[in-house]
């Protein structure tokens, strides 16, 4: 299943690239490293003060942060969940923990609510679908149905959130992905960007990038656990 995910995105991926430039297809392949200034500009200092602020939420004695660059079927989610299980199972209280998830790169459109799943291919372009193959035209985990997950049980982003658990999504991520995507769609870049932006879900904050953030979250005490594919 993972291949065939791949290798739908990879070949969705690179349709786009016939008609892009060969700066944008290297965006394609690692976002983290972009350079184009047309989908990349200098965060504004207002915003990266309020994402180093979002950070001094992180509270208690048990303190991770999961790195999620691809959906991996939503263990990005069930990772945090089940940090909070077990710390619970051994004795400590939510009010001890945090468990933090940074979504950036292919992980990208579990930060957004349901419209822009049923706005933009989301789930076809980053290869997330159903169990009968179909690709979501909602946010799958994030208050997740029966069948969602590889497994019943965990929790989605929002209860998570309920119980301290903190998200993050990467906006460098946001601009490479909606300049491809509205490239293939016609549509002008900044507008769908705007878009996706004004559609990430609450509580979930955008830091400037997602290896930012993860170097942020370890700064201010959290251990490190990959979580993707």
């Amino acid at each position: 299943m993972k291949n065939n995910n791949l290798n739908s995105r990879r070949t969705f991926l690179g349709s786009l690239a016939l008609g892009a430039a060969a700066s944008s297809v290297a965006l394609l392949t690692n976002c983290e490293n972009a350079t184009d200034t047309s989908t990349t500009t200098t965060p504004e200092p207002e915003k990266i003060h309020e994402a180093d602020e979002w950070f001094k939420g992180i509270k208690g004695k048990h303190r991770i942060v999961y790195d999620g660059p691809e959906p991996h079927a939503g263990f990005p989610i069930i990772w945090n969940w089940a940090f909070y299980l077990s710390n619970n199972e051994t004795g400590s209280p939510d009010e001890d923990i945090t468990a933090m998830t940074v979504l950036r790169h292919n992980a990208l459109p579990l930060a957004f609510e349901h419209k822009m799943w049923e706005k933009y291919p989301l789930g076809e372009v980053f290869g997330i679908k159903t169990s009968a193959g179909e690709p979501y035209k909602r946010n799958p985990y994030y208050e997740p149905q029966a069948g969602d997950y590889p497994l019943d049980g965990p929790d989605g982003i929002k209860r998570m959130q309920e119980r301290g658990a903190m998200f993050c999504v990467c906006d460098l991520a946001a601009k490479v992905y909606s300049n491809i995507v509205a490239q293939q769609m016609g549509l002008d870049s900044t507008e769908v960007y705007n878009d996706w932006i004004s559609g990430v879900l609450p509580g979930i904050q955008i830091v400037p990038s997602g290896v930012w953030a993860l170097g942020r979250a370890q700064e201010n005490g959290c251990g490190y656990i990959y979580a993707g594919g």
